[in-house]
C-alpha cells in the first residue's frame, strides 16, 4: 500500500476493510471473534476495539497456521470460522452456506473458480473429485498449476480437530512459513471430509494488496449495493457514479441522480428526490424531500415535502418540518424550520427556532455566537424577516412580526410589530471619490 497505516486499516465505503470484514462475522452470531493482529497492532486495536473481539498479538509473522495458532489458547466453541482481514466483500450467505459444512468429522472449505488463479494455492482433488490437499503456487508443479479452483483461505472446521493439526503444521516450504492450508491434507489423512462450497461472485474473496486493487473492490462495492437498493424501488441514475458509506434505509419510487454520495445512518422514505453532487450523511428524508443540486445534508431531519438546495448546507441539529424550504446558499446548524417556513437564498440560521410559514428573506444571519457563548434565536408563526437583516441573539420575534430590510435586530419585537434597525442614510452634495495617488 506503500502507506503508515496499516493494510486492513484502508477504507472500502467508508469502513476499513476489517471492519467490513468483522461486521461480516457479527451477522453469524459468534461466541467470540478473535482478531490476531501484527502489523500495525496499536493501531488497529484503537480503531477497532469492542467488547465482542478478542485481539490476539502474532509477533512474528509466520504464516497462516502459525497465526491461528495464537489464537487458539483463547477458543471455546464447538466450530471456528476462519476469515482474512483484507478480505473484506465476503457474503454473510456465503459464510452460512459453509458453515453448514462442518461437523465433527467434516470440515467446510470456500474454494473459487478463476480464469487467472495466478498467486493461489491450487484445490487438489483425487479420481473420485474429493478434495485431497491445497498447493500454495509457489509449491506446485507445473500441472498443479494448471487447476484454475482456487484456494480461499476461508474454512470452517471443528475445533476438537485443531490443535492436533495445528502441532503438525511444518514450515518446510518455498516460503518457511505455517501455512493454514497444510491443515486439509491432515484431515484427508485423519478421514474427514472436506466439503466444499464457492462464493457466487469470486469478488467476495478478493483481497487488496495495493492501491488498484482497492479501488477495484470500492467499485465492486459500490455496484453491488446500487443493485440493492434498486431491487428495493430506488432510481439510480447512473449506479457507477453512486457511493453509500454506512447503512441506508430506503422506501419505493426514490431517484438519485449522479454523484450522490449516503453516508453513516441514513433514511429515505418514499418518493424522495435527490439531485447530483449531494452528501447526505446521517439524517432522515421523509416522504416527498426533495434535495436539489450541490447540497451538503448532515445531522438533519427533513419532513414531509420539504426541499432544500441547490447549494444548501445542513449541518447537525436541523430540522425542516413539513413543506419547509430552505434554498440555494442557505447554511443551518442547530437550527428548526416550522412547518412551511422558508429561507430563500444567502442565508445563515444558528440556534434558532422559526415557526410555521415564517418568511426569511436574502442576506440574512443570526449572529448567535459571542466569542464565548451561543445564543437562541426565537422567531415565532408567521414572521416576516426583510432581507440582510442580522439578528443579535439572543433575541425573540414574535408571531406576525415584520422587520425592515437591513435592520440590525438586537432586542425583543412584539406580536404584529414592525421593527427597523438601520442607520439614518445621509446624502452628501458634490461628494468628490478619492482619486488614485500617481507613483514617481
Amino acid at each position: 500500500m506503500r502507506s503508515a497505516l496499516p493494510k486492513v486499516l484502508h477504507p472500502i465505503a467508508g469502513n476499513s476493510m476489517l471492519g467490513h470484514v468483522i461486521h461480516s462475522a457479527r451477522q453469524l452470531d459468534p461466541q467470540r471473534i478473535h482478531v490476531v493482529i501484527g502489523h500495525g497492532a496499536d493501531a488497529v486495536r484503537e480503531r477497532l476495539a469492542a467488547d465482542d473481539l478478542n485481539f490476539v498479538l502474532q509477533d512474528k509473522q509466520l504464516g497462516t497456521g502459525h497465526a491461528v495458532a495464537q489464537a487458539v489458547p483463547f477458543i471455546q466453541s464447538e466450530n471456528v470460522l476462519v476469515l482474512y482481514g483484507d478480505v473484506p466483500l465476503i457474503e454473510v450467505e456465503t459464510l452460512q452456506r459453509l458453515l453448514k459444512q462442518v461437523g465433527p468429522e467434516q470440515l467446510g472449505l470456500l474454494t473459487v473458480e478463476l480464469d487467472d488463479p495466478t498467486g493461489y494455492g491450487r484445490i487438489v482433488r483425487d479420481s473420485a473429485g474429493k478434495v485431497a490437499a491445497i498447493v500454495e503456487q509457489k509449491d506446485a508443479d507445473e500441472a498443479q498449476r494448471q487447476i484454475t479452483e482456487g484456494n480461499t483461505g476461508i474454512l470452517a472446521l471443528p475445533f476438537a480437530r485443531l490443535g492436533d493439526w495445528m502441532s503438525r503444521l511444518s514450515n518446510n516450504n518455498a516460503q518457511g512459513e505455517y501455512y493454514l492450508t497444510d491443515i486439509i491434507a491432515m484431515a484427508v489423512s485423519d478421514g474427514l471430509v472436506v466439503a466444499t462450497e464457492q462464493p457466487h461472485d469470486a469478488m467476495e474473496v478478493q483481497g487488496a494488496n495495493d492501491r488498484k486493487q482497492l479501488s477495484e473492490l470500492e467499485r465492486h462495492y459500490q455496484l453491488r449495493a446500487g443493485r440493492r437498493l434498486m431491487a428495493q424501488g430506488v432510481t439510480l441514475r447512473d449506479p457507477s457514479r453512486f457511493d453509500i458509506r454506512g447503512e441506508v434505509t430506503v422506501g419505493r419510487d426514490v431517484l438519485i441522480d449522479i454523484n450522490v454520495i449516503l453516508e453513516g445512518k441514513v433514511v429515505i422514505e418514499d418518493d424522495v428526490v435527490i439531485g447530483p453532487n449531494c452528501v447526505i450523511k446521517d439524517s432522515t428524508l421523509r416522504k416527498g424531500v426533495v434535495i436539489k443540486a450541490n447540497s451538503h445534508i448532515e445531522g438533519a431531519i427533513l419532513g414531509e415535502g420539504s426541499d432544500a438546495g441547490p447549494f444548501a448546507r445542513l449541518r447537525p441539529g436541523s430540522v425542516l418540518e413539513a413543506r419547509a424550504h430552505v434554498g440555494n446558499f442557505v447554511e443551518l446548524k442547530n437550527a428548526h424550520l416550522g412547518e412551511g417556513a422558508k429561507a430563500g437564498h444567502l442565508t445563515y440560521l444558528g440556534d434558532a427556532e422559526v415557526g410555521a410559514r415564517t418568511n426569511i428573506g436574502a442576506g440574512t444571519i443570526t449572529c448567535n455566537y459571542d466569542g464565548a457563548n451561543k445564543w437562541k434565536t426565537v422567531l415565532g408563526e408567521d414572521v416576516f424577516i426583510g432581507s440582510n437583516n442580522s439578528l443579535v441573539a439572543p433575541v425573540d420575534i414574535l408571531d406576525g412580526a415584520t422587520t425592515a430590510a437591513g435592520s440590525t435586530i438586537t432586542s425583543a419585537v412584539d406580536k404584529s410589530q414592525l421593527a427597523i434597525g438601520r442607520a439614518r442614510q445621509k446624502n452628501i452634495d458634490g461628494w468628490k471619490r478619492p482619486e488614485k495617488i500617481k507613483k514617481g
